[in-house]
């Protein structure tokens, strides 16, 4: 008679009725993230006209034709296809004055809200024909996000909550039961230490490209390395009471964009154990690991020897990957959480969205055991990429914290522990995130 969402629909009662002609896994899909992850409450999608006519409760029908007592929202066709082409999307603002697309001309909400949903999430655009970024990404200039300029906000939330106001108005009863905010920190370890445990010859090498006395006085033991900040950064945790994840690159070669301190380091493999033993750890997958399965199987099994645990995160480094490929990787090394779903190249929302969601994979039409994790901010986009001085940086942060915690969303940040250390190239970061830190989690 349809999918139930959460439980078994013989022992609770259904929050929700949702009618539909055809009960489709995209459909499906969308459902449970809105109404399940998102909203928190219980539904059921049916195909029987009679039984959603007949039901006295909260119901939604998501057919051409409207239903008396029923809130009506009129499909658009995408999540009823099963194959992947360019679809014609013209925006407009709501009355709210929010932008939206998938408009329709009749019904109790403006757009097909499940439809724009799905289209963001799935990240549909990916799968289309689209150009790359120097790096071999796909460019967020080709996004609709950024070309309609709704990329620094996290819109799905938004319109969901939208939604879920005006289900209210009309089924009074109706409770959800939405997620709270939350903060989790994260950060990429690309190169543990930039002068120490790098072997005489890289230190060299080093030198004479770029003579520096703080080089010097770190090989020499007199000085802190100046990308050490692991004791700064459990002393605030602990004072706060974070759980961060720390993302660890362990590729077994330096090349142009692997840089890492080489995982056969017994100092390193320490500084992991010791991260590990109170914090999360992560897999950041080499660049040369993009395309080589073998490579990234090998760097999971490394990380998790020297953790002794099971690796099940990840972060793309530079945040390069591809789909569907990228993450059906991920999904057959062992992955089970990603945490890549941004831009290397801008701050914002790739996904339009502030709320972890499961990747669907529209080559297969399946929602796989892969959760996303979204990030909209990262420390290195705004000094490379969009060159923000220390004030605008900090002011791009709390917007970035201000708009998810309205929306009740996840906030992820990341931070590199180069950004954080004391090298004057990086002068000011690490106070302007103990300011952060301590004025938001107050």
């Amino acid at each position: 008679m349809g999918l139930f969402y959460g439980m078994d629909c013989t022992k609770f009662v259904i929050m929700l009725l949702i009618y539909t002609k055809f009960v489709s896994p995209r459909l499906d899909y969308i459902c449970t993230f809105i109404f399940g992850e998102v909203l928190g409450i219980s539904f059921l999608i049916i195909s029987d006209k009679n039984y959603f006519k007949n039901y006295k409760g909260c119901k939604i029908n998501y057919t051409e034709s409207d239903f008396t007592n029923a809130f009506n929202i009129s499909p658009h066709s995408i999540l009823f296809e099963t194959d992947i082409k360019p679809q014609t999307i013209e925006t407009f603002k709501n009355e709210n004055d929010v932008l939206a697309f998938f408009k329709t001309d009749y019904g109790d909400f403006p757009f097909d809200i499940f439809a724009a949903t799905f289209y963001l999430i799935s990240r549909y655009e990916e799968y289309l024909p689209h150009t790359l970024d120097e790096y071999g990404r796909y460019a967020h200039q080709n996004s609709l996000a950024y070309k309609n300029n709704f990329l620094q906000i996290p819109i799905i939330n938004i319109w969901v909550n939208d939604f879920a106001t005006e289900l209210k108005k009309q089924f009074n009863s109706i409770k959800f039961l939405p997620k709270a905010y939350s903060f989790l920190p994260t950060y990429d370890i690309d190169m543990a230490w930039s002068y120490k445990n790098k072997g005489l010859l890289r230190n060299v090498g080093g030198f004479v490209k770029k003579p520096t006395i703080s080089r010097l006085k770190t090989v020499l033991g007199l000085q802190k390395d100046p990308f050490d900040c692991y004791t700064f950064l459990q002393e605030l945790h602990t004072k706060y009471k974070l759980l961060p994840i720390y993302f660890i690159l362990v590729a077994e070669q330096n090349g142009q964009y692997d840089k890492n301190i080489l995982p056969s380091n017994l100092q390193f493999q320490q500084l992991i154990q010791l991260l590990a033993q109170q914090f999360s750890i992560g897999l950041h997958p080499s660049w040369s690991s993009n395309n080589k399965m073998n490579t990234l199987k090998n760097e999971k099994q490394i990380l998790e020897k020297i953790t002794n645990s099971t690796i099940k995160k990840s972060r793309q480094h530079y945040i390069k990957f591809s789909l569907p490929h990228g993450y059906q990787q991920l999904l057959d090394t062992g992955i089970l959480e990603d945490y890549s779903m941004g831009y290397g190249s801008i701050n914002g929302f790739r996904a339009s969205v502030a709320s972890p969601f499961f990747w669907y994979n529209l080559k297969t039409e399946t929602t796989t055991a892969l959760r996303i994790y979204p990030f909209c901010f990262m420390d290195a986009n705004c000094f490379y990429e969009q060159k923000l001085t220390l004030k605008q940086s900090y002011e791009e942060l709390l917007h970035y914290y201000n708009i998810v915690h309205q929306v009740h969303g996840q906030f992820i940040p990341i931070f590199h522990n180069s950004f954080l250390g004391n090298i004057n190239e990086f002068k000011g970061w690490l106070p302007l995130y103990q300011q952060f830190i301590a004025q938001v989690e107050q």
